[in-house]
């Protein structure tokens, strides 16, 4: 991944669309009174992005993997306070499985990128002995 390209990344501009949906959703509703949970699925929301942008300006694929996981766990964050949010009927069952599915594909996105950064680092490892 080229450094400052991170916008180019298909799993940037997807989880910072899901960012986007999350504060349009808790912009509303019975969201728009618990400051608590509509923070804290904005703060998980917005960290995905920023993690993945933060990681591509790292000098290094292992620091840019360190990020990505951060990402990662960001999309579980998101997606335990959204699968609250429902149980507490915040979310009926069709925006849950839309948010859900969202933070599915960015989590998988995530984690095929971080095998392929991780292979780039582990190769210029074993080619420098």
């Amino acid at each position: 991944m080229e450094r400052g390209g991170f916008r180019d990344l298909k799993v940037w501009q997807r989880s910072k669309e899901l960012a986007v949906k999350i504060y349009s959703i808790t912009g509303d509703g019975k969201f728009k009174t618990d400051f608590g949970l509509r923070d804290q699925l904005r703060r998980a929301s917005v960290s995905i992005p920023s993690n993945i942008a933060e990681g591509d300006e790292r000098d290094t694929d292992r620091e840019a993997v360190r990020y990505l996981y951060i990402a990662k766990g960001s999309a579980a964050e998101l997606l335990t306070q959204l699968i609250i949010a429902h149980e507490i009927q915040y979310l009926d069952k069709d925006l849950l499985k839309d948010l859900e599915d969202d933070c599915q594909a960015v989590s998988g996105m995530l984690s095929r990128l971080i095998s392929s950064r991780s292979r780039t680092f582990k190769n210029k490892i074993n080619f420098s002995r």
